[in-house]
């Protein structure tokens, strides 16, 4: 997101590793064009190790990502805080605790903070929040005192609604969390107005993934269905307010080029991910927009993906351990979904003959984008379950 370039090229390829420091980022391009680069809430970028705990919590200023100005954060911050207690760290490794107070509501307090102070140059404000992700030692989201009631028998989404999984017992804290999220979005607009800042301030709105509550792997994410993948992706502020809602399918590698141009700073060449910008206003462009997203999965798996309007389309190495290899030289053909028919994805169409020749295409797709991702082509065996 930060980069604009894919996972595996970063180096952060499963959560423990770290951010490489040769690659341009969002925060160190600004500053090179006078802006500071501020930082609030949960880093995840630093080297850590889930058995010892090492790397948890402060962040040397290398690990940093160009994020140099105000930092009050933490690496691994579900591990360093509880939704009502914890601690992050200055920019000069000094602890900030807090205590008896909701987790949403003490980051955004901080950014608060920050806004309310005079700024000198130009901003950069990376505000990272927690929830709605799950509180990892408790393996279930943590909604305010309270707000969890309000939320009994509430709606399920059809991707849920047909598979076991937590969701039956976590969506009302779940709901709970992002009515909190709501709310200090609410407060940093409100402040910037207050500040008279919010004419002249572009606001990003993202998530790092969505959550699929163990329906379709043991985990809440780390696979290419919508409730996985598909995330929240909202602008705001000087060149956005265009009150539209767009359908083209982008990724999250085209948030920083997006916000570069936005704010007149040229994109670095070594980013991949496209500025949105003109789909905003030229219908030529929309009409001729490449509606592909290029997944990479790890961790859970090694697979690769491709989301387009219409398809979902996924192919894994199943012997591979996706923890010890970022990749593989052979895939097999795993899920195949038309969006259009089955939005929710309950019909797997790999392997079934009457989509043979759509799957080749959409093969010979994935291939074309791991050369453009700086992978090495690898060899895709058709499902055949139903041939």
């Amino acid at each position: 997101m930060i980069t604009g370039r894919y996972a595996l090229e970063t180096g952060e390829w499963k959560l423990t590793q770290e951010l490489r420091k040769d690659l341009p980022t969002l925060a160190g391009v600004l500053r090179e064009n006078d802006y500071t680069a501020n930082f609030i809430g949960k880093w995840h970028l630093a080297k850590w190790n889930m058995s010892t705990g090492e790397g948890f919590g402060p962040v040397l200023p290398e690990n940093r990502g160009g994020f140099l100005d105000l930092w009050e954060g933490a690496n691994e911050f579900e591990h360093t805080t509880h939704p009502y207690k914890g601690t992050i760290w200055d920019r000069n490794g000094d602890p900030i605790n807090f205590d008896n107070q909701y987790r949403v509501d003490f980051i955004t307090d901080r950014a608060v903070r920050f806004l309310r102070q005079p700024q000198e140059k130009p901003f950069l404000l990376y505000v990272s929040q927690l929830e709605p992700h799950t509180q990892n030692d408790l393996d279930k989201p943590v909604a305010p005192n309270g707000v969890a009631e309000t939320f009994q028998n509430p709606f399920v989404p059809k991707d849920l609604l047909h598979f076991p999984g937590s969701w039956q017992a976590q969506l009302p804290d779940y709901y709970g969390c992002v009515q909190s999220i709501d709310q200090s979005v609410g407060r940093i607009l409100a402040t910037l107005k207050e500040e008279n800042l919010l004419e002249n301030t572009i606001v990003a709105f993202i998530s790092d993934h969505g959550c699929h509550f163990k329906t379709r792997n043991d985990k809440y994410k780390q696979t290419p269905h919508d409730s996985s993948i598909r995330i929240a992706f909202v602008f705001q502020g000087p060149g956005f307010d265009h009150s539209i809602q767009l359908d083209e399918v982008v990724s999250m590698i085209d948030l920083t080029p997006t916000l570069l141009n936005a704010v007149d700073v040229k994109i670095p060449e070594s980013m991949k991910g496209r500025d949105l910008s003109p789909l905003l206003s030229n219908p030529e462009a929309r009409r001729n927009w490449d509606n592909t997203a290029y997944i990479q999965v790890n961790s859970s798996a090694i697979a690769r993906a491709l989301r387009t309007e219409e398809w979902c389309y996924c192919v894994a190495d199943t012997s591979g351990n996706g923890e010890k290899q970022p990749s593989s030289d052979h895939y097999q053909e795993y899920v195949m979904y038309n969006l259009y028919s089955d939005p929710a994805q309950l019909v797997n169409l790999a392997g079934r003959v009457e989509y043979k020749a759509i799957a080749e295409k959409l093969r010979n797709e994935l291939k074309r984008r791991m050369v453009i991702a700086g992978e090495t082509v690898a060899e895709i065996t058709p499902a055949t379950l139903y041939t």
